[in-house]
């Protein structure tokens, strides 16, 4: 016998698990590998969550081009498994936990989120919500035991060829518009009025999946919405790496719109908001997040340890409790959970890339509006449009209100995952030769004072004696080095990370020849 392992023709890359969910190049997401996670999860469903036979999983994608392959790959895991796979369609992702939840089921969301379109992802969302950390051991466990079992078999008794694909691709269901629609009903509900009336909002589309559902949802609270910037081919804008190109269509548009209230936007599977001002300037999600937890009356936030000091201050000057997390939405989730079950009203929380979570039912006027506690754009979105309608004030004016710190964001591609890691072990020692280390790339020239502290909550996170913050961080699930920085000026933001990710000399390249020499 010819084991399926032993006949493919090309050697396997397992996928792992990143900050949330599971990612990976498009040609490493083969049917085979797709088809291996999705039926190890469904076989933790069975044994955590007692799943039973013929249960509904649901299942949606967001616009990349492999998508709907992927999305095959998980249907079939789902109907060989014994249970029925609903196809809510191309949809937002918090779209399909909002309805998955409803219905007390697991789902299934094929996404890359912001990354390139040669690379895609898949998100496991148990019936009660997001797969936690902690979970993901025993689903790793799980697919293990699926992985061995399939590579054993003989090929001749498998769905595959030795390319890893199917030999009959499988036909996805009729899509079903029951998803889509409760999500839209969601915030119809809870901003019903039409208190967008007298408001032009600029929506920006490319290739977001949720470009048409937040057009209609604004035009349906009252909103004049211009469409702008439809793409037919993916674009991989990311919330936490707003680049100077992304800066100048934003300030683009306000001049073409000088009467625009708002420029608005959500990243590829609109969970991540884009809240641009009358004057396109983008505000960071973090301080988006401040100031929609004040709307909403909470008194408790979990929020990533990557967010500007300025969101500290705003949230204990206005009696918000918060803490501290890694940076992702499962650790987010998880003190949420902690904060609820200690008796904490409303608890929140949000990542510094906008996706607002919402850890328990939350009274929004006069309307009940059920936990969600995913990442989520409209939430944010439509929270900030109110506040500056009720405190009548344009957008900049209302984040002005903030304390007066400044952020920035950006990346270094082709930074391999390994490097960074040892990277991170490397300066997470807090001890006067860590700061002496860091200084001598982190220097007195480049304007930096010396170092005050370093945080290793999640990264490396270094505060320097002028109030310079420059915060290093691992992708973890993709080759790129992050960096957050915090200044008292933008351009000083700015330029912290500009010095960091110039190429080829600038501080994280230095970091990582001299790593690699050592």
């Amino acid at each position: 016998m010819t084991t399926l392992l032993e006949s493919l023709n090309y050697q396997p890359t397992q996928l792992a698990f990143g900050t949330s969910g599971l990612r990976g190049l498009v040609s490493d997401m083969t049917d085979l590998e797709c088809y291996i996670n999705a039926l190890g999860f469904i076989e933790f469903l069975k044994e955590k969550y007692q799943l039973s036979a013929g249960a509904t999983i649901y299942i949606a994608g967001d616009l990349r081009t492999s998508t709907l392959r992927i999305m095959g790959a998980v249907h079939q895991a789902i109907t060989d498994s014994g249970y029925i796979s609903e196809n809510c369609g191309l949809i937002p992702t918090p779209a399909l936990m909002h309805y998955a939840l409803q219905k007390s089921g697991a789902s299934i969301m094929v996404t890359g989120s912001h990354i390139p379109a040669d690379r895609n992802g898949v998100k496991f969302n148990t019936p009660d919500g997001e797969v936690l950390k902690g979970d993901e051991k025993d689903i790793n466990a799980a697919v293990a035991v699926v992985r061995e079992r399939l590579y054993s078999t003989d090929l001749q008794n498998t769905l595959f060829d030795q390319s890893g694909s199917f030999t009959a691709p499988p036909s996805l269901p009729e899509v079903s518009k029951n998803a889509l629609t409760a999500y839209k009903e969601r915030y119809l509900a809870a901003f019903s009025g039409k208190p967008f009336s007298g408001k032009k909002i600029i929506f920006y589309q490319h290739s977001s999946v949720g470009r048409d559902v937040f057009v209609d949802i604004l035009k349906e609270c009252g909103a004049e919405v211009v469409p702008v910037g439809r793409s037919d081919t993916f674009v991989p804008i990311d919330t936490e790496n707003v680049t100077k190109k992304d800066q100048e269509y934003f300030k683009g548009l306000a001049r073409e719109h000088p009467d625009a209230f708002a420029i608005i936007s959500t990243d590829g599977d609109s969970d991540r908001p884009f809240v641009v001002d009358e004057n396109g300037i983008f505000h960071r999600g973090d301080v988006v997040g401040a100031i929609v937890a004040l709307w909403l009356g909470t008194d408790f936030a979990a929020i990533p340890i990557s967010s500007s000091d300025a969101v500290n201050d705003y949230l204990a000057d206005h009696s918000i409790n918060y803490i501290h997390t890694k940076i992702g939405s499962p650790y987010v989730i998880a003190a949420m959970q902690e904060a609820a079950d200690q008796g904490k009203s409303n608890p929140v929380g949000w990542e510094v890339n906008g996706g607002f979570l919402l850890g328990e039912d939350c009274l929004v006027g006069d309307t009940q509006l059920a936990a969600l506690p995913t990442r989520d754009a409209a939430l944010p979105i439509f929270a900030v449009l109110m506040a500056a309608i009720q405190e009548e004030c344009s957008l900049s004016r209302l984040f002005a209100k903030l304390p007066a710190r400044f952020t920035q964001a950006g990346l270094v591609d082709n930074f391999p995952i390994e490097t960074s890691l040892g990277l991170m072990e490397q300066f997470s020692k807090d001890t006067e030769e860590t700061y002496t280390a860091l200084e001598n790339y982190f220097t007195s020239d480049l304007g930096f004072g010396e170092v005050r502290d370093i945080n290793a909550i999640d990264g490396i996170r270094i505060t320097f004696s002028n109030g310079d913050i420059a915060h290093l961080r691992s992708s973890r699930n993709a080759p790129q080095l992050r960096i957050y920085s915090v200044a008292a000026s933008q351009e000083r933001a700015d330029e912290i990370v500009e010095l960091a990710i110039a190429e080829p000399n600038g501080i994280i390249r230095a970091i990582e020849r001299d790593f690699a020499n050592t």
